[in-house]
């Protein structure tokens, strides 16, 4: 059985936890888009760690942990974090990379960084980790499967000089520095392909063989529907897939084979980087709600930048959780929100005067402004509660609200960090 992980809104929803919570009936944890671009942030016995690479599978000594086809692969990165998990006590993960995963390269990482300093304040808010110079070469088909690393030699040469002749043009052109160092690049791949060689394997085979025994697959997204290239809040996206559709490409399995798709939302709204966020609030409400989310508060796993933050967004969750066809709906960080005397929010958007409840292109988007309802807080610290009917009468009636206007089943609320907070919940939606 298949079951998919993925964001319903802006990324940063709490995915990394829900996933590793998962996991403990999972055989397999796949990441199978993505890169370094973003953090799933887990606490467990052994720590706090923020995984930008890894799946989330890796603190279960008995699963396989997968780079899938559909990542943007960097391999430092990777092996940092391999080195930082087993240095913190945890046991040497199952690890498979698929030999047809595309390889993050250092000029992609200097493209990205390049190209938003020329952007300056019209830049798109990247994270400067080189994802969409990585997936533009991908497409372009002057990318890196990781199975050519191990070519000969001379073959290497021949695509790095291909590749410089290209790229060498725009370093040294348009953004005024120096051309590739080809030699180097080409030792890099000669050192980077020892690294990985031990994990490298033929991942389709491999999922095929498990189906086939019956054993249970996780597909671990990165970012949410917000951010999809095709779906999200274009341009300010990112350029990979976040959908629980692409998992079957990006993992190498028959899209049949996804049964369960759990789709994560905050209890309040977080953004990291630029685009449309209608529910965003600023000054020092944004600053006290900022400081009170997560564990240490709300800022970017990968870049430590101070996420944007915004009441609910319903509009906006009831659209992410469509497109990621939900089965089920993890609903996060409900007791970040137990210093609030009143709760808005957001039910629907005025566009140029009337109200809408669906989700608009971003030409429209820029023109809404957020429709609220307030409802009561619930003034107390709900962490250590196990039962939905323990919560607070007001806490109840929040999660109950939320779910009715979103129209998929809230199975799950997260009420701390830890892997053991969370409650499983009796959805009336659930059939």
């Amino acid at each position: 059985m298949v079951k998919a992980v993925v964001g319903a809104n802006w990324g940063d929803e709490g995915k990394g936890k829900i996933t590793d919570m998962m996991a403990d009936n999972a055989d397999v944890v796949i990441r199978f888009q993505g890169g370094a671009n973003a953090g799933h942030t887990i606490v467990n016995e052994y720590g706090k760690f923020a995984l930008h690479t890894m799946p989330s599978g890796v603190f279960h000594p008995n699963i396989m942990n997968i780079i899938g086809n559909g990542m943007a692969f960097d391999i430092p990165k990777f092996m940092r974090e391999l080195k930082e998990v087993t240095e913190k006590g945890v046991p040497m993960p199952q690890i498979m990379i698929s030999d047809r995963v595309q390889v993050m390269m250092p000029y992609h990482i200097l493209f990205d960084t390049l190209e938003e300093a020329r952007l300056a304040g019209k830049s798109f808010g990247s994270t400067r980790s080189g994802i969409a110079p990585f997936y533009s070469d991908k497409f372009a088909k002057i990318g890196w499967q990781i199975n050519e690393f191990f070519q000969d030699d001379e073959v290497i040469k021949e695509k790095i000089a291909n590749i410089a002749s290209i790229k060498d043009t725009l370093l040294v052109h348009l953004y005024h520095t120096d051309p590739i160092d080809q030699e180097e690049l080409f030792n890099t791949i000669v050192d980077w392909r020892e690294q990985v060689r031990p994990y490298i394997g033929n991942v389709s085979e491999y999922l095929d063989k498990a189906l086939k025994e019956n054993k249970t697959i996780l597909l671990e997204g990165q970012l949410g529907t917000m951010k999809d290239p095709d779906h999200g809040i274009y341009p300010m996206v990112t350029s990979s897939h976040t959908l629980a559709a692409y998992g079957a490409l990006g993992a190498g399995i028959a899209p049949y084979e996804i049964k369960e798709i759990v789709a994560v939302t905050k209890a309040y709204s977080s953004a990291v980087g630029a685009g449309e966020f209608v529910s965003e609030i600023f000054g020092e409400e944004a600053e006290l709600m900022r400081n009170h989310g997560g564990d240490g508060g709300e800022y970017g796993a990968t870049t430590g930048r101070p996420r944007r933050m915004g009441w609910y967004d319903c509009v906006a969750s009831k659209y992410g959780c469509r497109l990621q066809g939900a089965t089920d709906v993890a609903f996060t960080v409900l007791d970040d929100l137990g210093y609030l005397d009143e709760i808005k929010v957001c039910v629907a958007y005025e566009i140029d005067g009337k109200e809408t409840t669906e989700f608009p292109v971003t030409r429209e988007l820029k023109k809404a402004k957020p429709v609220y309802v307030t409802l009561p807080g619930w003034k107390c610290d709900i962490r250590g509660i196990r039962n939905f009917d323990e919560l607070p009468e007001n806490a109840k009636k929040y999660v109950n609200f939320i779910e009715e206007q979103l129209g998929f089943p809230i199975t799950m609320v997260s009420n701390g960090p830890a892997r053991e907070d969370i409650i499983y919940r009796e959805s009336p939606l659930k059939k």
